[in-house]
């Protein structure tokens, strides 16, 4: 099973981009910022997040830098 759930804030808008496929499909583009729980410091981590379909439509219309969100998805590792 591989699933994560954030809660963090947008460090800025989202950037949607379409694929040009014969049906295009919107990608947004934004990165969470999420507190570190037990650190005595002010300390977050920064998370690269892609939204596909109809969530990166939503992403782009309702979703404004500095907004708390919960991103509910799976985890992907790039090199």
């Amino acid at each position: 099973m591989n699933k994560i759930i954030l809660l963090g804030r947008l460090t800025k808008d989202p950037e949607i981009r379409y694929t040009q496929s014969n049906e295009p499909m919107a990608i947004a583009r934004y990165t969470l910022a999420v507190n570190r729980r037990f650190s005595k410091d002010k300390e977050a981590d920064f998370i690269p997040c892609v939204a596909f379909g109809k969530n990166g439509e939503f992403a782009e219309k309702f979703l404004k830098k500095g907004q708390q969100i919960a991103v509910a998805g799976r985890l992907q590792v790039r090199n």
